[in-house]
């Protein structure tokens, strides 16, 4: 249960710094603020990404499309 609460976490922390990242592309003198703006939802997706494959590979995860059962 708490991993599932952890990746929702992250994907919204990806979304905010998504949004954050288009208020500094509108500003043109904040170069190095959307560059760590990238770094930050670059390294949240990689994250995610293994937390994802973590859970499915520990079995705390599990597909639910109706197919595949």
């Amino acid at each position: 249960m708490w991993l599932k609460i952890i990746i929702l976490v992250l994907l919204a922390a990806i979304i905010i710094s998504l949004f954050s990242g288009a208020l500094f592309l509108r500003n043109a003198e904040s170069g190095s603020s959307l560059v760590n703006a990238l770094t930050l939802r670059i390294s949240l997706t990689v994250v995610l990404i293994l937390l994802i494959a973590w859970g499915l590979w520990s079995g705390q995860l599990h597909w639910g499309a109706p197919w595949l059962h």
